[in-house]
């Protein structure tokens, strides 16, 4: 099949993108989010063409992933056809409801040509589909490797933006935290968080690292630690288990059902997720144990073979105008 979908969220799509079909990304000269084209930090297959707007009408597109609600004025207007009536058409929903939750309604609640596929079945039940069919498929990421060494009695976060998203994505927490134990906060515009006042002698951040030295990176830090209070399931967490990192996790959203407790220390306590750091900080054999552990429960869930063969059944069900498989409508 030849796919058209947007370079949203680079992890995401990087998994995505190993499937056995071409994929087709939007690029514009200066590569804004409507058209970044190929990834510049990870590696993707030579499937993956660039392709500029005014040439999308020439591409034989069987199918389009829609991520954002606007996309659908896009296709229209790039390509002259209309999704979910004369191109098949998925939307792809990444994040949590973030309005009156839990009344939010869905962009595409009010029509049923489009089905919604979501990442995590915490969003499927938190977002009200209405009358669109849907259906959840797990994230699925590139086994990097067991990396881990634990060698740097230091925790490790990764969150894009932790100023601006806040509370959010924990950052009160990670702050917190620095001031009795040292945190590496990875990620874009980590460095904002050098700019606050009070901060805590223990943090560092690191920015503008590609995934391969993020992911070699992240694994030197003796713990990952996730504060995520309302985000969707982090795919940095999953990557964090693939590496063998033990992990500490905010028990929000999926996060609080995608690791189990014999893998990982899962809390809504604060002090009690302080508490699993320090214990980790402080035991490697502990800590790489538990790490162990997490990479077996991360590549049986979040396996690239079972990703991309959900997402190949959802296509061939969307082409064929068939019901969902494991889902509504």
């Amino acid at each position: 099949m030849r796919i058209l979908i947007w370079h949203v969220h680079g992890s995401w799509t990087t998994g995505f993108v190993q499937g056995a079909h071409d994929y087709v990304v939007p690029v514009l000269p200066d590569r804004g989010p409507d058209g970044a084209g190929r990834a510049q930090s990870w590696h993707w297959p030579d499937t993956v063409r660039e392709v500029a707007p005014d040439h999308l009408r020439d591409e034989d597109l069987d199918l389009v992933v829609l991520q954002r609600p606007h996309e659908l004025d896009l296709v229209r207007e790039w390509t002259g056809r209309t999704p979910g009536k004369d191109l098949p058409a998925v939307y792809l929903e990444h994040n949590v409801p973030g309005g009156r939750v839990p009344f939010d309604r869905h962009p595409l609640a009010d029509q049923r040509s489009i089905p919604v596929v979501h990442v995590t079945d915490f969003n499927a039940l938190l977002w009200d589909n209405g009358a669109a069919p849907f259906t959840v498929i797990d994230h699925g990421v590139v086994d990097p490797g067991h990396r881990y060494t634990g060698e740097l009695q230091r925790t490790a976060v990764v969150v894009n933006e932790p100023v601006r998203r806040g509370r959010a994505v924990g950052t009160d927490l990670v702050l917190e935290l620095a001031r009795r134990h040292p945190v590496d906060v990875f990620g874009m515009k980590a460095h904002a968080l050098r700019d606050l006042p009070d901060v805590p002698a223990g943090l560092d951040t690191v920015e503008d690292l590609d995934q391969e030295r993020l992911h070699t990176e992240m694994a030197r830090r003796r713990v990952y630690l996730h504060p995520n209070r309302w985000t969707s399931l982090g795919l940095s967490l999953v990557e964090a288990m693939t590496l063998g990192m033990p992990v500490v996790v905010v028990a929000s959203t999926e996060s609080a059902i995608a690791v189990p407790p014999e893998i990982g220390i899962v809390s809504t306590r604060p002090d009690e997720l302080a508490d699993g750091v320090r214990s980790l900080l402080h035991d490697a054999e502990l800590a790489r144990t538990m790490g162990e552990l997490a990479r077996e429960h991360a590549l049986r869930r979040f396996g690239l073979k079972r990703f991309l063969h959900e997402w190949d059944d959802v296509f061939a069900a969307v082409c064929a105008g068939q019901p969902l498989p494991g889902g509504t409508g």
